[in-house]
């Protein structure tokens, strides 16, 4: 962990945020003067290069975007990948319906015209 951070602090990376979500603790640096420099509290930090704000909840950690909006969790987004997934088995079963009943349709359009000729 410690070379990664050196890596990073050399090669001038902006801000560098660690998080263990067991404990729910948060830890931030900030570059200034060529080395990362810890960030005191990070309850409520906002950070000055992506405007977005960090809030230790409870159960996990809380990040909001600039116009105030909270990131979704890896829970809620995997539950959404699971809804556009259904969604569109649902989609893909309805055209298959479609499709069949066209076919269908077609057949016995096919057979009246067999049997009465042509459409006026």
């Amino acid at each position: 962990m410690l070379r990664k951070f050196k890596f990073y602090e050399r090669y001038g990376v902006q801000e560098y945020y660690l998080y263990n979500p067991d404990d729910i603790e948060l830890m931030g640096w900030q570059q200034r003067d060529h080395k990362l420099i810890s960030v005191d509290d990070m309850d409520g930090w906002v950070s000055p290069l992506l405007q977005i704000r960090f809030v230790l909840g409870v159960t996990e950690l809380e990040i909001y975007r600039p116009d105030g909006r909270q990131f979704l969790t890896m829970g809620e987004l995997e539950q959404q990948a699971r809804e556009a997934e259904q969604q569109a088995r649902e989609a893909e079963q309805r055209a298959i319906a479609a499709t069949e009943r066209a076919r269908v349709a077609e057949a016995l359009l096919a057979q009246y015209r067999d049997r009465y000729g042509e459409l006026e």
